[in-house]
């Protein structure tokens, strides 16, 4: 289990799980290294946090959400135990979810994002320079607040406050989304998962150095300066989400918005 502790009653729920799954003769754990199931206890960020952090244990991810209705983590606090006698008896269904890779160019150091990576400079509401490739071929430069790569499972999140489209979560695409360009033909584009997307740090305003950060689901950084590179393509690893609802993506969305 990983549980947001600033939830409220966070700790309390956490207790009652453990309890009901000791009941049902499981072995629940906050650090346990072996498992069948991760349980995110908080919203959709947690689960995020959680993939990002236990991706390598090779289980599904079952969200738990304590706040407003998310996509990701779709049980109700109310619907605790009805939702994980479900899960004990089998009655559910695994979407695998894509990833996206991001690593500086000429090195080994990256990391993976279920939703999206986010560009943006490294101070607020500062603008950047840099240009876009796809498959090493230069699509257009930007001026811009940063610029957002997001699958479709995170085409939901941040991708859509900046007004990006929305796109069916088990679809194989990466989305490229510029944050408020200084461009009246700046818009979203879809691209296929099996494209490499380049981004790469211009100079500023006036020939001046940049200094920017790629952030991965808000979890993970990297910092980027002028004249470096960004390389994201579709990760080899995938995400398992449980899914127990019978309703579809459509259905939550009409909900949601």
């Amino acid at each position: 289990m990983v549980a947001n502790e600033n939830k409220e009653n966070a700790d309390k729920i956490t207790s009652d799980i453990v309890d009901f799954l000791t009941r049902q003769g499981k072995f629940c754990s906050l650090t346990a290294t072996a498992v069948d199931c991760i349980i995110a206890l908080g919203g959709d960020g947690t689960l995020l946090r959680a993939a990002a952090d236990h991706a390598h244990l090779g289980a599904p991810f079952l969200g738990i959400n304590l706040g407003n209705l998310g996509f990701l983590a779709e049980v109700d606090k109310s619907h605790v135990e009805q939702s994980l006698t479900q899960l004990i008896n089998g009655e559910y269904e695994i979407e695998e979810r894509m990833m996206l890779s991001g690593r500086p160019d000429g090195t080994s150091e990256g990391h993976s994002a279920l939703n999206d990576i986010v560009v943006a400079g490294q101070k607020s509401m500062q603008l950047i320079y840099f240009s876009l490739y796809v498959n090493k071929i230069l699509l257009s430069s930007y001026v811009a607040d940063g610029m957002i790569i997001s699958t479709p499972t995170g085409s939901t999140a941040y991708n859509l406050s900046a007004g990006g489209p929305i796109i069916e979560p088990r679809t194989q695409a990466i989305l490229l989304t510029p944050i408020c360009a200084h461009s009246l033909k700046s818009r979203s584009i879809v691209l296929s998962a099996f494209d490499e997307v380049t981004l790469e740090i211009e100079a500023g305003k006036a020939g001046s150095r940049q200094e920017c950060v790629a952030i991965f689901d808000g979890h993970h950084r990297l910092e980027l300066k002028t004249d470096e590179r960004l390389n994201i393509c579709k990760a080899t690893k995938t995400t398992a989400i449980v899914r127990l609802s019978k309703s579809n993506f459509l259905e939550r969305l009409k909900q949601k918005l």
